[in-house]
């Protein structure tokens, strides 16, 4: 596989094995919440800040988002986007040595890039994956350098964020940035059959209505089922949550639809299912049997997944839950043939997120009472990232901690799901680290609303 050489990478490439570990310092002053929580904000060059983490959560990371310099030239603050600021001048200097005067931007940059990259992904779970956000101008080079650190194999996707178009372009209205995203193992991934999928939009509303009901009936299926049918028919035509409707049928496992049990695409196979009443094989489907076996078929029906008519004259039918049961999951609907958004409340990720920035900036204007960060990331889009790909006890990092949009964004999940997300942040700029990242966090934790999917407040 060929590689990115640059001006100073011989000198960067094994720099990390350099750093020293240091002592963090806790400043109880400046710390808020629960000190119990596992949550983390450290100020200090990143390089040494990781370095200092690393005994403590090396290996044990699920997911880490940064979002560092992009290297545009546009950026004013002290750990700018044009990497020119005077500690990281010092830092090249100290690295690279005297040619470092000489390194054009990309140089600069890369060298920043490599060993704090290289740091980061000793962080990462064995199932542990990276998100790192950036502009056109370095995403050639970011891939090069990330498919070196964390090995080509292992990449996983190019997302894309449309954050809204620019009026004032002269050719092309450039409004996107992209995220690259690694696993620490793909193949370990897939060996661990995991499957990223996150609810259909009206799947919450239907799973806050049935839990209010459950709450409300107990154990009385049929009246929460009757429930749930005339809540479905009370609302506007236009709700999301009307599209689901076919959800109406209530078991332990919550709302379920029917669904074929017939082969995708016809051809297969085709083996006696005996009906538990008549005693005699039910009529095989015209496609042959949704499942491979007569062992995989009795699994399903010992699981309560299969539903069979009143003889043997007909072939069953499949459950198939709003938020499927591990069993459902592990038979696996992914298939060429099928449209399986239809099939399931669930949906995969699509790689194209639509987004307008703005709405992030008078979010933090908001919080903070004035205009304090430039472009702050949108926690929205990283809540829904975070609940997508890590799980309600995982550690979440980020190195590049900025106005602190990865913690907010790590509680506000934690708040809506009730988990207990860690996050661990790191940022450069004592000022910044003081008055914007922690005193967001403070306000969030201490008094800042949060609103769920619905609009509604949740203090």
């Amino acid at each position: 596989m060929p590689t990115l050489n640059w001006i100073g990478k011989d000198a960067v490439i094994n720099h990390h094995n350099q750093v020293p570990f240091r002592l963090l310092k806790c400043r109880a002053d400046l710390s808020v919440g629960d000190p119990e929580s596992g949550n983390l904000l450290v100020q200090g060059d990143n390089l040494e800040a990781l370095k200092a983490l690393l005994p403590y959560y090396a290996g044990q990371v699920k997911c880490i988002y940064i979002d560092p310099p992009y290297n545009t030239g546009n950026e004013g603050w002290v750990y700018n986007d044009n990497v020119n600021s005077p500690e990281m001048r010092e830092w090249l200097g100290k690295v690279v040595g005297g040619e470092a005067e000489d390194l054009s931007r990309h140089d600069k940059w890369l060298s920043m890039m490599y060993p704090r990259l290289t740091l980061l992904q000793k962080f990462l779970r064995r199932d542990g994956v990276i998100l790192v956000s950036i502009d056109d101008f370095e995403a050639a080079y970011l891939k090069a350098v990330m498919d070196e650190i964390f090995g080509r194999q292992n990449f996983i996707a190019q997302l894309v964020w449309e954050k809204g178009r620019k009026n004032d372009a002269r050719l092309f209205s450039v409004g996107h940035e992209y995220m690259l995203v690694y696993a620490n193992s793909l193949e370990y991934l897939r060996g661990q059959g995991t499957l990223w999928r996150e609810p259909k939009p009206g799947a919450k509303e239907i799973w806050d209505e049935y839990l209010r009901l459950r709450k409300k009936h107990g154990d009385d299926n049929e009246s929460i089922e009757k429930a749930l049918r005339d809540w479905y028919k009370s609302l506007p035509d236009k709700h999301p949550s009307k599209a689901l409707s076919r959800y109406k049928h209530i078991d332990q496992n919550g709302p379920w639809r029917d669904r074929d049990i017939s082969w995708p695409g016809g051809n297969g196979p085709r083996y006696d299912v005996i009906h538990p009443d008549t005693k005699q094989p039910c009529k095989v489907p015209e496609r042959g049997w949704g499942f491979a076996s007569p062992e995989e078929m009795q699994r399903q029906i010992r699981f309560g997944l299969v539903v069979f008519r009143e003889d043997h004259t007909k072939p069953p039918f499949r459950k198939t839950h709003l938020r499927p049961v591990s069993e459902e999951i592990d038979e696996a609907d992914i298939d060429d043939n099928e449209d399986t958004d239809d099939v399931v409340g669930l949906q995969v990720m699509p790689s194209v997120i639509y987004k307008q920035s703005q709405v992030s900036v008078k979010l933090l204007r908001k919080i903070m009472g004035e205009k304090v960060f430039e472009n702050p990331k949108d926690h929205e889009v990283l809540i829904r990232l975070f609940r997508y790909i890590t799980g309600p006890e995982d550690i979440i990092l980020d190195s590049f901690g900025g106005s602190g949009t990865t913690a907010h964004s790590a509680l506000q999940l934690n708040a809506e799901d009730k988990s207990n997300r860690r996050f661990v942040l790191i940022e450069m700029d004592k000022n910044i680290a003081k008055t914007i990242t922690a005193e967001r966090l403070k306000r969030v934790s201490e008094g800042y609303s949060f609103k769920d999917s619905k609009g509604q407040q949740k203090e």
